[in-house]
């Protein structure tokens, strides 16, 4: 039987009698056989059906299988055998493909796809995870830069604190002042996550900087996107700036800080039932007979946009923020999630990992975002330095995945760290906030729990891959270390899948105790 397919091509050419070819064909179906259940609830027997016949063929179709379930590389081969006789086959399969449709996979280059595709097609499974392992190291080196400006006294400091999730009197925070602090571009890398820096400039009436020069001064091709605050009404120097920015093709946008002061303010025009006090003054179109923060708020925006509307901003848009909770009150959620959908698409993970979790929608996004990159760091976990795992017959890089699972611990709020911030800022015990979470916190992922978890993932199929493997000769041992890699690959895959499901779960059940009797429910909680 010939197949034009990479495993049939390397196992034909392979000199070995045919009664034990047969042996190992034998020994590879009976495996594949117990794996086809496990994929299936994966979601990859699309994945399945297009390469089976070259995993049948050879041991090294395990190879090209690894790419191909990833859905970076399309295998195009003849006699492809099918699972479609079946019905409930064909509606698994269906299933499956729009399963896979549905998770997108991340930016990844042109180029960087052909050298996984050549190193897999020469069967060369190291040379591809060293590929991966460059590709998430160079992933890890996308650096965020963002330009917070405005007039001076508007409280552009504090709001670079706020981004930063520092208190202004916390160690690394940005210096406050009733007079201009900054005079020149200060950068506040963010505490954890130091690829994201937020700029502190100088604002924009300092008398050292002018509008037609002001971008020059600051280093304008630096920055990502831009932040212009004011604390009252937006001047004609802001509306300059702001036009200057999109002139050259960067995003901007209006912020109006210390709004909880306003709000405060007018509260104490009602009494404690929210009816007007003032004898005689009557309710007018601005201010009603009795409080509404809404209609407040409602006001204040467009107050502003109007304004900026008559210095030439065309359709502006302004959100309204605080300095205290300031990524869970008024447009706060809402400004960060403006912020997340207008940056390209390789700048996205950098931005979601600092930031806090405040809804459902931030919560989904960023386990949408994690998830892409499932099979390129279970593909750099089979590298040169993955070693024997006892029990697995497979080999792992441990460091890999540990560093993984504790990314996607800070990234969802679980460490210790952030849940005693989280506590704090809803004025709830720690324990309560923690009492429901199952996966283990960041300080908690260590080598040992890594390859126990491992062993947990592999289930089934780790009790007849040995077997497997003893059937293969040693003087096809490079086959068999072929073989134990491929195990490797969908063992790390589950792994990293389930824990990273797990571990969002466990976020939003953090959440939900977070929000339980607070106002910003409601709003956030959707």
């Amino acid at each position: 039987m010939q197949s034009d397919s990479l495993g049939g091509l390397l196992w034909g050419s392979l000199v070995v009698p045919s009664g034990l070819r047969r042996g190992v064909t034998q020994c590879l179906a009976m495996n594949f056989a117990l794996l086809f259940h496990t994929w299936s609830q994966l979601g990859l027997l699309p994945c399945l059906r297009k390469t089976v016949s070259a995993l049948i063929l050879a041991p090294t179709g395990f190879c090209w299988f690894i790419c191909t379930f990833s859905g970076c590389i399309r295998p195009s081969c003849t006699g492809v055998l099918g699972f479609t006789g079946h019905p409930l086959a064909a509606a698994a399969m269906a299933s499956a493909e729009a399963h896979l449709e549905a998770e997108a996979l991340p930016h990844i280059s042109d180029g960087d796809t052909n050298e996984i595709r050549a190193a897999v097609e020469k069967g060369d499974l190291r040379a591809a995870a060293t590929k991966a392992q460059e590709i998430l190291a160079s992933e890890e080196q996308i650096q965020l830069h963002i330009a917070v400006t405005g007039e001076s006294g508007s409280g552009k400091s504090s709001f670079v604190n706020a981004m930063r999730g520092l208190q202004d009197h916390e160690e690394g925070a940005a210096e406050l002042g009733v007079m201009e602090t900054t005079m020149e571009c200060s950068p506040y890398p963010h505490p954890q996550h130091s690829h994201v820096t937020v700029w502190d400039l100088p604002g924009i009436g300092a008398p050292s900087c002018t509008p037609d020069t002001y971008l020059k001064q600051v280093h304008f091709d630096r920055y990502d996107f831009f932040i212009i605050i004011s604390s009252s009404r937006f001047t004609q120097n802001a509306a300059t700036l702001a036009k200057e920015i999109q002139a050259q093709g960067k995003r901007f946008y209006f912020v109006r800080s210390k709004v909880d002061q306003d709000v405060s303010n007018e509260r104490r025009l009602y009494n404690e039932e929210g009816v007007l006090k003032a004898k005689g003054k009557q309710a007018t179109e601005t201010r009603s007979q009795r409080y509404d923060e809404m209609a407040v708020l409602l006001r204040i925006r467009q107050d502003c946009e109007r304004k900026l509307a008559r210095l030439g901003i065309r359709s502006p848009q302004v959100f309204l923020v605080c300095r205290d909770d300031f990524s869970m009150k008024y447009d706060g959620p809402r400004l960060l999630k403006t912020f997340l959908d207008d940056l390209p698409s390789e700048k996205k993970l950098s931005f979601l990992q600092c930031l806090a979790i405040t809804s459902r929608e931030v919560l989904r996004k960023k386990k949408e975002e994690l998830m892409k990159y499932v099979w390129l760091k279970s593909l750099a976990s089979c590298g040169a330095s993955a070693v024997p795992i006892p029990g697995l017959s497979a080999a792992v890089d441990i460091a890999i995945l540990v560093t993984s699972l504790k990314e996607y611990c800070r990234t969802f709020g679980l460490a210790e760290e952030s849940l005693q911030k989280l506590a704090e800022q809803v004025n709830k015990p720690v324990k309560e906030l923690t009492d429901g979470i199952k996966t283990p916190l960041d300080h908690e992922i260590t080598k040992d729990l890594v390859i126990k978890l491992l062993t947990q993932s592999i289930g089934g199929a780790a009790k007849n891959l040995p077997f497997l493997l003893k059937s293969i000769p040693t003087f096809l041992g490079p086959i068999g270390s072929l073989v134990s890699a491929a195990m490797a690959f969908p063992t790390t895959f589950f792994l990293l899948r389930n824990f990273l499901s797990d571990a969002a779960a466990d976020a939003e059940r953090v959440l939900q105790k977070a929000l339980e009797g607070t106002t910003q429910k409601s709003h956030l909680w959707s």
